[in-house]
C-alpha cells in the first residue's frame, strides 16, 4: 500500500482517550492530519487532532459517516461498531485492525477458540451462556470467570476460589478458565504491516494491583532467561501472523511454574504494557502502530535502557476534579518521565497517567520507581 502522507491525507481514530493522545503526539512530527471520534468533548486527545467529532463509536451510522471522511481508519479502543467498519472496508477505506480480526478479539470466547484452532498455547476453558449455567456446572476451583465482551482494565474478570464465589458471578455470556499456577505475567507487543513485515518488542514483566486487577508495575526487560524471552517473542510473532492483523497486537502471557508459556489474551491496539517504549525504546509503540497501518518500514524495537513503568491511579476514596500531588518529586528525579492524561475527573483506581523510570540497570530503575511511587498521589 505505502500510504502517501500529505495535506490531503486523513487518518481517522475511533476513540480519543489516553492512547489516542499518545498516538496523536507520535503523529505530530510527521504532520499527519488526524480526525478523532469520541463521545466526550473532554477526552484527553480531543484538542490534539485537526478535527474532533463528538459521537458514539459504538453507533453504526456514526462510525460509518465518520469513516467515509478518512483514508485510513484505526482504533484506540476495542468497543467500537465492527459492522460499520466492515461496510467501510467494503467501500474501500483502509481499516486497521481489520474488522474480521476485531470481531474475533472483541469476544473473548471467540478469541480463545481462535487460539485453540491455530494451535497457540492457552489455558483450558469452557464457554457458558451465563452465571446460572456456571453454577449448574460447578467447575473445579480455583478458576477464573471472564465476561465474553466489554471487559477491560480488570473489569469483567472474577477469580473463583471458594464455593461462595458462585453466588456473586458476573452477569452475561462468559467463559471459565482453569486457574494457572503463574510464575510471571508477561506481555509482548508485536507489529505487522500490510506487506507482512513483523517486529516484536522485548517481553515485559507485569505486576497487578491487588484490588483494581490492572497493571500497576511493569519491568522491561522481563526477568526471565534469554531462551524464555526468545520463546515469548516467537509466540507473539506467531500470534499476530495467525490473525493476519495489521497494526499492533499486545499479547499477554503467563509463564507458568513449569516453564510453559500460555497466552492469556490479546489486545489489537497500543497497550498499557507498551507505554515505556516512548522513552525506553528506539521506536515507541505509538510510532510503530502508525508505521504499520501506513505500510511504512517498521522501526527498531531495541530497548535503549532498562525501564520501569508505573500506572498513576486515582487514590482510593477520592472522586471528583483531579489534583496531583508530588509531581515535583518525579520531575526532580533523573531519568523519570511523567505522562498525565488530562482526565478532568478522578475516581478510585482510574488510570490518570503513567510514570516511566530508566536506569543503568533494571535494579536501579526499580529502586527509583519504588521510591517515587508513594510520593505521587491523585486526589480530588
Amino acid at each position: 500500500m505505502n500510504q502517501s502522507i500529505g495535506s490531503s491525507f486523513s487518518l481517522g481514530i475511533l476513540g480519543a482517550g489516553q492512547l489516542g493522545k499518545m498516538l496523536a503526539q507520535a503523529a505530530s512530527p510527521w504532520d499527519l492530519r488526524l480526525r478523532m471520534l469520541d463521545p466526550s468533548p473532554q477526552a484527553p486527545a480531543a484538542h490534539l487532532c485537526e478535527t474532533f467529532v463528538r459521537g458514539d463509536f459504538r453507533d453504526y451510522q456514526t462510525v460509518l459517516d465518520f469513516g467515509k471522511t478518512c483514508d485510513v481508519l484505526t482504533i484506540e479502543i476495542e468497543q467500537v461498531n465492527a459492522e460499520a467498519l466492515t461496510e467501510l472496508e467494503a467501500e474501500g477505506v483502509n481499516v486497521y485492525p481489520q474488522p474480521s480480526v476485531l470481531k474475533i478479539i472483541q469476544d473473548k470466547g471467540l478469541q480463545k477458540q481462535f487460539l485453540v484452532e491455530k494451535n497457540l498455547p492457552t489455558s483450558a476453558f469452557t464457554l457458558y451462556d451465563g452465571p446460572e449455567a456456571v453454577r449448574a456446572a460447578a467447575p473445579p476451583l480455583p478458576c477464573v470467570q471472564k465476561t465474553r465482551t466489554e471487559g477491560y482494565d480488570g473489569r469483567g474478570v472474577k477469580m473463583l476460589r471458594k464455593p461462595e464465589d458462585f453466588d456473586t458471578l458476573l452477569p452475561g455470556p462468559c467463559l471459565v478458565e482453569d486457574a494457572v499456577e503463574i510464575h510471571t505475567e508477561l506481555a509482548v507487543i508485536a507489529a505487522r504491516s500490510p506487506s507482512g513485515e513483523i517486529k516484536t518488542y522485548d517481553p515485559v514483566e507485569m505486576s497487578f494491583h491487588p484490588e483494581a486487577n490492572l497493571v500497576e508495575f511493569l519491568a522491561a526487560p522481563a526477568r526471565i532467561s534469554p531462551e524464555q524471552a526468545s520463546e515469548a517473542r516467537a509466540l507473539a510473532e506467531a500470534t499476530i501472523d495467525a490473525f493476519g492483523l495489521v497494526g499492533l497486537l499486545a499479547v499477554e502471557m503467563f509463564l507458568d511454574t513449569s516453564g510453559n508459556l500460555l497466552i492469556n489474551e490479546v489486545a489489537p491496539r497500543p497497550h498499557n504494557s507498551g507505554h515505556h517504549t516512548i522513552e525506553a525504546c528506539v521506536t515507541s509503540q505509538y510510532q510503530q502502530h502508525l508505521r504499520a497501518i501506513l505500510d511504512l518500514p517498521l522501526g527498531d524495537t531495541r530497548l535503549r535502557a532498562p525501564a520501569v513503568m508505573l500506572n498513576v491511579l486515582g487514590a482510593d476514596g477520592f472522586s471528583g476534579p483531579v489534583i496531583y500531588e508530588g509531581v515535583e518529586h518525579v520531575l526532580s528525579t533523573s531519568s523519570a518521565f511523567l505522562h498525565l492524561y488530562g482526565k478532568t475527573e478522578t475516581r478510585p483506581f482510574r488510570k490518570m497517567g503513567h510514570m516511566t523510570v530508566l536506569g543503568d540497570s533494571l535494579e536501579e530503575a526499580i529502586a527509583k520507581a519504588r521510591a517515587l511511587q508513594p510520593l505521587l498521589k491523585v486526589k480530588a
